[in-house]
């Protein structure tokens, strides 16, 4: 029986990889030979060309968010835009909820101020 592949990916190249998984090998770039990311079986890459996209990717990637499928099918809310990253990491800062919890978010709850004695 094959292994399932996974998807892996080179951020600097803005390159991704389907290779069967294995906890004990690295994998690197065929391109720039740096290591690859390791980001799941439910990731689908932006084109190549849209810069925007892979940016929000490499935050996300950063903060430790994967793209692993659930019980349900896919890999739950990932933000797609700059703009939704920023709003999500906003909410984190004001909140302290972790940012990696903060991002993948699907909704962003109103944050309360935070002391009680603060005024506007």
């Amino acid at each position: 029986m094959a292994h399932a592949k996974t998807s892996y990916v080179c951020l600097p190249c803005r390159a991704s990889y389907k290779q069967p998984y294995d906890r004990d090998r690295e994998r690197i770039c065929p391109r720039c030979a740096l290591p690859l990311i390791h980001v799941g079986s439910a990731f689908a890459a932006p084109r190549r060309r849209d810069t925007a996209a892979w940016r929000t990717l490499s935050v996300l990637l950063h903060a430790g968010v994967r793209f692993h499928k659930s019980c349900c099918g896919g890999p739950g809310y990932r933000p797609r835009t700059l703009g939704e990253v920023r709003e999500r990491m906003t909410y984190a800062r004001r909140s302290g909820e972790p940012i990696a919890r903060s991002l993948v978010r699907h909704e962003v709850p109103s944050v309360p101020p935070r002391g009680r004695g603060e005024r506007r």
